[in-house]
């Protein structure tokens, strides 16, 4: 049959879907700024009108088992690219896995994350299984093919991010990955082993196969955004300021606290009742056994009580609650107890936990950080003066995040093997942090989170999961079903 006469027997239903297909490839071909993709005009032209390719041969097959398969292998073909172009483009399933965020979005909920609050990132690795991060489920293995990969290029969405938005982006530092222990991202692993990277590959027992993860391939985090291209964030005694002005910590913030009581032991039932999970009064001893974070004070010195801010009353030490996440309004409630002799803000001293730049001495903490600059997209740093601690800072940037070679000789910066002084960013890069904030690893541990990382907004709480609960013994937390999770700081 030739063409004319294709297209004249194709029926109105058939013109009518097509122009539908066709309308909605030249809308999606003007929003990606692509013209390739107009050449799906001609895959519905031959689907729905000319049929030169047998798209539905099995529908006239007489072998019932046969068609009934090719029914399923069809709906499931369908199923499986209608979902791959939502999760690209849209829409994007994520469930929160740790308590950083706590108290506003807690450790259970499901997100809907918008891919259109900030543009939807075209797929750097196409060639992925729908729905699997990195990894296939059951059957193990990579769920993407490394090559092809594609350069960077977002889509128009409806803005961009903006301070205090809670924001989902991939994990900066997932780049290289320690099968064995991907908890604890491969650059803290190497800062904590004697013999650094090297001594981290060589122990395959330990750490397992280490791998390399596209950047649409790393696991995916949220966090809050606090710091914005081109500032300068600075923390002092918990209070951060932007710029050297003061940014409120968010209304449900939480910071870790030991609670002084007179030596009662608090109810499971009060912990619950002020929102406080197991897994935050909960710890294991040295033998794995769970034990609370809790300790009675008979016996101990006046001079030690002292060194925690701690005093006796009437002779009697009481009992202390250590390292015990709360908001402000979590404290109040607990001081009005009548057993609590005093909550006391845990303070972490230097030297505890490495923070970024973590191959840089500075001293700082979870609670006092900076100042430190926040790279932007057309700004230049010179390295002309705190070259050592520039080169810290600002090396992942310019090397793994921008793709260039990097190196530091004798007090000189040499980027693609020239000597410079100088280097202009390509990316707008963020500063994250979480709202519990003694309990969250973010941009003070890991750095800053480049433009390119950046996956979309949360935007719906479509189910929330207790974890200490049955399913029977209020699991599903009914009231935060269908609830923004726009959470404003």
């Amino acid at each position: 049959m030739q063409l004319k006469q294709r297209l004249s027997h194709a029926t109105g239903r058939q013109w009518i879907w097509f122009a539908v297909w066709v309308a909605m490839t030249i809308l999606f071909a003007m929003w990606a700024g692509s013209p390739w993709i107009l050449l799906f005009i001609l895959l519905f032209l031959d689907i729905y009108i000319t049929k030169f390719v047998p798209w539905g041969f099995w529908k006239k097959s007489k072998n019932n088992t046969f068609r009934k398969t090719m029914e399923w292998v069809d709906a499931i073909l369908f199923a499986l690219i209608a979902v791959y172009f939502i999760n690209t483009f849209f829409f994007q399933n994520y469930q929160i896995p740790t308590s950083s965020l706590e108290k506003s979005l807690l450790v259970g909920d499901f997100l809907a994350v918008s891919k259109l609050s900030y543009g939807p990132r075209a797929p750097i690795t196409p060639l992925s299984f729908p729905l699997a991060q990195h990894t296939m489920p059951v059957v193990g293995g990579k769920s993407y093919f490394e090559k092809p990969q594609w350069k960077y290029n977002r889509l128009k969405g409806f803005g961009n991010v903006k301070r205090n938005d809670i924001v989902v982006f991939n994990f900066p530092t997932g780049d290289t990955v320690a099968l064995n222990q991907q908890g604890v991202d491969f650059y803290t692993l190497s800062r904590h082993n004697s013999n650094g990277s090297a001594g981290v590959r060589a122990d395959k027992r330990t750490y397992g196969e280490i791998v390399y993860r596209p950047v649409d391939r790393r696991e995916n985090y949220v966090k809050r955004c606090i710091g914005l291209p081109g500032e300068t964030i600075e923390l002092r005694n918990d209070t951060v300021y932007i710029d050297g002005t003061l940014l409120p910590n968010p209304r449900l913030s939480q910071h870790n606290y030991m609670i002084h009581t007179d030596g009662t032991q608090i109810s499971a039932e009060l912990f619950e009742e002020l929102g406080i999970n197991k897994a935050d009064y909960y710890t294991q001893d040295g033998y794995g056994q769970v034990i609370p974070r809790s300790q009675d004070l008979t016996g101990v010195d006046s001079l030690s009580l002292a060194l925690f801010g701690l005093q006796q009353h009437n002779g009697n030490n009481g009992r202390i609650y250590f390292s015990i996440p709360m908001t402000l309004g979590m404290v109040a409630s607990m001081k009005a107890k009548p057993f609590v002799w005093d909550v006391i803000k845990e303070k972490e001293q230097p030297g505890m936990s490495y923070y970024y730049p973590v191959n840089y001495e500075t001293g700082w903490t979870r609670d006092t950080f900076g100042p430190l600059w926040i790279p932007q997209k057309g700004a230049t740093v010179t390295f002309d003066t705190d070259v050592d601690f520039k080169v810290a800072a600002y090396e992942r940037c310019i090397k793994n995040y921008e793709g260039n070679d990097f190196a530091y000789r004798d007090g000189k910066v040499y980027i693609n093997g020239v000597q410079t002084d100088s280097y202009t960013f390509r990316f707008d890069y963020y500063f994250m942090m979480g709202d519990n904030r003694h309990n969250s690893a973010d941009s003070r541990v890991w750095g800053f989170v480049p433009e390119d990382h950046v996956v979309g907004r949360p935007v719906l709480i479509w189910l929330s999961l207790e974890k200490d609960k049955g399913w029977f013994n209020g699991k599903i937390r009914w009231k935060r079903l269908f609830r923004s999770a726009k959470i404003p700081a």
